[in-house]
């Protein structure tokens, strides 16, 4: 049992609780009604352990102040309140297992359902811990409700004790990352911090500065309708023309389930519509600028293929940017990164860095002038009914950010 155990699990378990999915077919910012809940929530938090300048921003962030003890550059730290759309978020339970046996997890509303270490070997390293899971049939949302709860007791223990020196800290949690849109325009701005951490990271010991770097595409196919009766000749079916442009990308490659390491991929997340007409959705992911470009070209001319066997169809396919890897920007400074690796050697904690295979708002931030790495919270088989999270693995992610300040307001020898 550490000092910050207790915490962890009641703001965990209650944050989870709360749906807060964002949803990428909305237009508005954030992109669902439902996280104001836990964005007016947290800010109220905010206020009631005495953090300054706390506001909840028109585009739906809060934003607040640890006042400095002492001199030190003035460091950000960021959660995203959103939990993905992949996986039903509606009716979240989550659930505390205290003294893990090592042994197999099932859950309640799912008898079917089983979480095992032998699937899942970073789990057999828990025995002893307190686990958190939902109850089978949703996610559970420590993506990144966990970093929240990191963030929110270690602000809390921050401004209860005053001797522990620090610079300026600034805190922000971010709406609508799992959709690509969490880091506002505004955000730099108003976050006036030199560097940045989110904490939206997994394992023990991650200290990453290296991200895909992402674009989003939608395929539009509008075909011919028609009565089917009378369709000889004349029915165009905007579903058999989706059908063939899925069945054209490469599918023993490039794809997110044959892919790992360094390797991109196309990913067909949803595919909504009609015989008339089909709407697809993809994410292009790869580590670098010319790989993510060429997927994108790939994509463009299987639509061009498709669409020159069907010319009375109308095939559209338009690519928008997401973000980009943070390494472009980072590898200029490591300051941050290396700060990180000081403050991990200070708890204890050896540092890994491996690349990233998704994104953070880090990503956006650090692009947009803000460098930004991302660092572990204990996460683990996100966007999924089998997530979990160690109470002690977010403990030593609390710890971390404690050490990453005092390290950095430390005077230099």
């Amino acid at each position: 049992m550490t000092l910050f155990d207790a915490e962890l699990e009641t703001r965990l378990t209650r944050y989870a609780a709360l749906d807060s999915q964002s949803d990428a077919a909305s237009a508005t910012g954030p992109s669902t009604e439902i996280q104001w809940t836990i964005l007016r929530l947290l800010a109220d938090e905010l206020k009631a352990i005495g953090a300054a300048e706390v506001q909840l921003t028109d585009y739906g962030t809060v934003l607040a102040t640890i006042p400095a003890t002492a001199q030190g550059p003035t460091i950000g730290f960021l959660a995203h309140v959103d939990t993905a759309p992949q996986f039903n978020a509606k009716g979240v339970k989550p659930r505390a297992i205290h003294g893990y046996n090592g042994g197999d997890i099932t859950f309640p509303d799912a008898p079917g359902l089983v979480l095992s270490p032998s699937d899942f070997p970073y789990l057999a390293t828990k025995q002893g811990h307190t686990i958190v899971t939902a109850s089978g049939t949703t996610l559970l949302g420590a993506d990144d409700k966990a970093g929240v709860a990191i963030i929110m007791t270690a602000a809390r223990h921050l401004l209860e004790n005053p001797s522990i020196p620090h610079g300026p800290i600034r805190i922000a949690f971010t709406p609508d990352e799992e959709i690509g849109r969490g880091v506002d325009a505004r955000l730099p701005a108003d976050l006036k911090a030199d560097f940045a951490y989110t904490f939206d990271g997994g394992a023990v010991g991650e200290v990453e500065y290296e991200s895909f770097s992402a674009d989003g595409a939608v395929v539009t196919v509008k075909g011919v309708s028609i009565h089917p009766g009378t369709a000889t000749g004349r029915m165009v079916n905007a579903i058999s023309l989706a059908a063939k442009i899925i069945a054209a990308l490469p599918q023993s490659t490039m794809t997110p389930e044959t892919t790992a390491g360094r390797d991109g991929f196309i990913h067909a997340t949803d595919m909504t519509g009609s015989a008339s007409e089909m709407v697809l959705h993809f994410i292009l992911r790869d580590f670098e600028r010319e790989g993510l470009a060429q997927k994108g070209e790939i994509l463009r001319q299987v639509c061009a293929a498709v669409q020159a066997t069907e010319p009375r169809a109308e095939i559209t396919c338009t690519i928008t940017p997401q973000y980009r890897n943070m390494r472009y920007w980072l590898e200029t400074d490591m300051t941050p990164v290396d700060l990180a690796r000081a403050a991990c050697a200070r708890i204890g904690v050896s540092p890994v860095s491996v690349p990233i295979r998704g994104g953070t708002d880090g990503s956006r931030l650090t692009e947009m002038g803000v460098p930004c790495p991302n660092l572990f919270t204990g996460m683990q088989n996100i966007h999924g009914p089998l997530e979990w999270v160690s109470v002690q693995d977010m403990a030593q992610a609390t710890q971390l950010l404690l050490a990453l300040v005092q390290e950095a307001a430390a005077p230099s020898t």
